[in-house]
């Protein structure tokens, strides 16, 4: 008999926890990154970085440092469509406020997260999201598959 397990793609809310890895800072590295620490267009850095390599291409996951939960390519790469309906005001409501928000409410757009290869460094930080339609494709896009903990 075959053995089925439950998967979905993740809710902005675990992804957020996941990037951020029990930091408060704008990305799990600390205030700003760097192209060695994570893949974006190097030549457009975050705050005070200098610039960096640009790619122009996905790495295979384990190609950079882990966060400090021991994931890697949270930050740039790809950015990840998440679970939830893109509402760009739901992270400043009361229901956003709760242990596992997911939005459902919106556009018809999903969350995307994560900046890309080919993006600005600031678009890889924890706390961005913008809205990508499902039937978008991009070269910079992709997700991740989540499973219920037991």
């Amino acid at each position: 008999m075959p053995c089925i397990v439950s998967r979905r793609v993740s809710p902005s809310s675990g992804v957020s926890l996941s990037f951020r890895s029990g930091t408060s800072t704008p990305f799990s590295f600390g205030t700003t990154i760097t192209s060695e620490q994570v893949n974006y267009d190097g030549d457009r850095s975050y705050g005070d970085a200098p610039k960096g390599l640009d790619r122009r291409k996905t790495v295979a996951v384990g190609s950079l440092p882990a966060n400090g939960s021991g994931l890697h390519e949270m930050h740039g790469n790809v950015r990840e469509r998440c679970e939830d309906v893109y509402d760009a005001n739901f992270y400043g409501t009361p229901a956003a406020a709760g242990p596992d928000p997911v939005s459902t409410s919106g556009s018809g757009d999903r969350v995307a997260r994560g900046g890309g290869w080919d993006r600005l460094a600031g678009t890889c930080r924890s706390a961005r999201r913008n809205g990508r339609h499902p039937s978008n494709r991009s070269a910079d896009i992709g997700f991740r598959l989540a499973r219920p903990l037991r």
